[in-house]
C-alpha cells in the first residue's frame, strides 16, 4: 500500500503527488476520468487536429503562481505562448480597452482614465510577487508584505463599494476592469470578485495571460511526468466509491468537491462536519462553446486581434445586468462570453491556416439550455462576419460539465460559489480549510483556499500539512520542488 493515495488527477491533485513524491513518499493517483487533467484538459471536441481547451485555456496563475515558478514548467518543457495584449475588451462602435502586457502602453491607450488606471494598477505591479503571496495563500496569516495587504484591501474596498464609479470617467477603462471581475462569476462589485479583478489585473501587467503550446493539458502531463519519474504511479478510469478502498495508507487528498467527499467517506465523517460540507454553497454556471473556424476572427476593434483573451459583453453597465440576471436564476439576453484565441499563438492548435476559438457564457447553476446562438450573436456585435467562419462547434451545457468534471457541480467551474465568507472559508468555517476530522484525509481541490484556477497552491498547501501532521516532515515544499532529485 502507497504511503499517500490521491483522489482526483487535476491541477492540484497533481501538484500535492509530486510535493509528497518528492519528500520521498510513495504516492498513487486515482483518477475516474479516461485521461489525467481535470478542469486543465485538452481534446479534438470539433474536427480532426483542432485542439480544445476543455476548461482552463489561459493561464495567469500558473505564470505567476509560486508551485508552478518552483517547479519550472519550461525545464519540463512546457512552453507557455504570453500574447502582447493579455486581455481586450471590444465595445460598441469599433473601440476596446486594450490590457496590454507594458502597462505605460495600456495607460496610453486609455486616454483621461490612463493616470486612474497607473494609480490603481501601478503600486501592485511593482510589488506583484506581494499580491501573489497574499492572494495564493491559504488566507490565514497575515502578509509577509504589509504594506502590499493595506494597497490591495483599500482597492478591495474601494472597488467593492460604490466608490467604484469615481476612478474612471470613460466607459472603457470601467468596462476593461468589470469584464476582469466578471471571471468570478458574480455581480461584479461583490467582494470576491473586484478580489479576482485585482489580482489577475496586476498578473495581466507582469508575466501576462500566457496558453501553453499544444494546450492546457501540456502543464497537466508536465506533472504527470515528474511524478511518475519520482515513483509515483497514476491510474486512470477508476473512480474511488470509498474510502475503505484505502485501509493501511498514511493520508489521503482529495482533489474533489466537498459533496464527493462525502460520497466516499459515507458515515465516517461526524454529523457536525457533514452538515457544514452539505451548506456549502455551489454557484453560477458556465456553458462551453467551442469553434473551428475557417479564419481568424475579424474583431472590428484594432487590437483584438493580438489580444489572447477577450471578455465580449458590452459596457460596464451591460457587464453588471448580465452577471444580476445569471445570479438571479435567469439567461441573459446578452451574455458575458469570456473568449480566447489560443490558435493566433500556437500554431499546433488548428491546421494551417484554420484556427480554433474557446468560449463560454455565465450562466444559472444547473442550466440545461445551449446558449451557442447567443455566444455566436455576441461575438458578431464586435466581429461582424464571425459565424460565416464557422466550421464546426462543441457545446457543454451546464448540466453536462459535471459528466466531464464532478468537482463542477451544476456547472460551477469554480468548485463552489466566491461568496465573501466561502473565499477565505472554503469549504468550511474551520482554522485549517485542508483537514477533515478523519485522521490523515485531506481537501486539496478548488473548493479550498485559494479556489478555482490553474495555481497547484491548494494541493501544496495541502500536502505540507500532510508531511507536517502524518510525517513529521516540516520541509518548505517549494525547497523540495526546486530540488534536483
Amino acid at each position: 500500500m502507497a504511503d499517500a493515495v490521491i483522489v482526483g488527477a487535476g491541477p492540484n491533485g497533481l501538484a500535492a503527488g509530486v510535493i509528497l513524491a518528492r519528500a520521498g513518499l510513495s504516492v498513487e493517483v486515482y483518477e475516474a476520468g479516461d485521461t489525467v487533467g481535470g478542469g486543465c484538459r485538452t481534446a479534438e471536441l470539433t474536427l480532426p487536429g483542432y485542439h480544445h481547451d476543455i476548461c482552463a485555456g489561459a493561464h495567469p496563475m500558473a505564470a505567476a503562481s509560486p508551485f508552478f515558478r518552483a517547479f519550472d514548467l519550461a525545464a519540463h518543457g512546457v512552453e507557455l505562448c504570453t500574447p502582447e495584449v493579455s486581455y481586450a475588451h471590444p465595445l460598441d462602435g469599433g473601440v476596446a480597452g486594450l490590457a496590454w502586457r507594458d502597462l505605460d502602453r495600456t495607460v496610453a491607450g486609455l486616454g483621461r482614465d490612463g493616470a486612474a488606471w497607473r494609480r490603481l494598477f501601478g503600486p501592485l505591479v511593482r510589488h506583484w510577487a506581494g499580491v501573489v503571496e497574499l492572494t495564493m495563500s491559504d488566507l490565514r496569516h497575515p502578509p509577509l508584505n504589509v504594506g502590499v495587504g493595506v494597497r490591495l484591501g483599500r482597492r478591495l474596498l474601494e472597488q467593492a463599494s460604490p466608490l467604484w464609479d469615481l476612478r474612471f470617467r470613460e466607459d472603457t477603462a470601467a468596462a476593461l476592469f468589470t469584464g476582469v471581475s466578471a471571471h468570478a462569476i458574480l455581480p461584479p462589485r461583490a467582494f470576491a470578485a473586484a478580489g479576482v479583478a485585482l489580482m489577475l489585473g496586476t498578473l495581466a501587467h507582469v508575466d501576462g495571460w500566457p496558453v501553453p503550446r499544444g494546450g492546457s493539458q501540456a502543464i497537466v502531463d508536465a506533472l504527470t511526468a515528474d511524478l511518475v519519474a519520482h515513483g509515483g504511479r497514476v491510474v486512470t478510469g477508476h473512480r474511488v466509491e470509498s474510502l475503505d478502498e484505502f485501509t493501511g495508507t498514511r493520508t489521503i487528498l482529495l482533489d474533489t468537491a466537498p459533496a464527493e467527499l462525502l460520497r466516499v467517506a459515507g458515515d465516517r465523517l461526524p454529523a457536525r462536519y457533514t452538515r457544514r460540507l452539505e451548506r456549502f454553497r455551489y454557484g453560477s454556471a458556465a456553458c462551453k462553446v467551442d469553434f473551428a473556424l475557417s479564419g481568424p476572427v475579424p474583431w472590428l476593434a484594432e487590437g483584438c486581434d493580438r489580444a489572447g483573451t477577450l471578455h465580449v459583453v458590452g459596457t460596464r453597465a451591460e457587464t453588471v445586468a448580465a452577471e444580476k440576471a445569471v445570479a438571479a436564476g435567469e439567461h441573459a439576453q446578452r451574455p458575458y462570453v469570456l473568449v480566447i484565441q489560443p490558435s493566433t499563438l500556437d500554431d499546433s492548435r488548428a491546421p494551417a491556416g484554420k484556427h480554433t476559438l474557446y468560449t463560454y457564457a455565465h450562466v444559472p447553476h444547473g442550466s440545461t439550455r445551449d446558449v451557442s446562438a447567443a455566444v455566436i450573436a455576441q461575438i458578431e456585435r464586435f466581429a461582424p462576419g464571425f459565424r460565416d467562419l464557422i466550421l464546426a462547434k462543441h457545446v457543454y451545457t451546464a448540466a453536462d460539465l459535471p459528466a466531464y468534471n464532478p468537482n463542477y457541480i451544476g456547472g460551477d467551474i469554480a468548485a463552489g460559489a466566491m461568496t465573501t465568507l466561502q473565499v477565505p472559508f472554503r469549504p468550511a468555517l474551520r482554522w485549517n480549510p485542508y483537514a477533515t476530522p478523519l485522521p490523515g484525509v485531506y481537501l486539496c481541490s478548488s473548493s479550498t483556499p485559494p479556489g478555482p484556477g490553474v495555481h497547484g497552491m491548494s494541493g501544496l498547501h495541502a500536502a505540507h500539512h500532510a508531511l507536517r501532521d502524518v510525517f513529521h516532515v516540516d520541509t518548505d515544499p517549494l525547497t523540495l520542488l526546486s530540488s534536483k532529485r
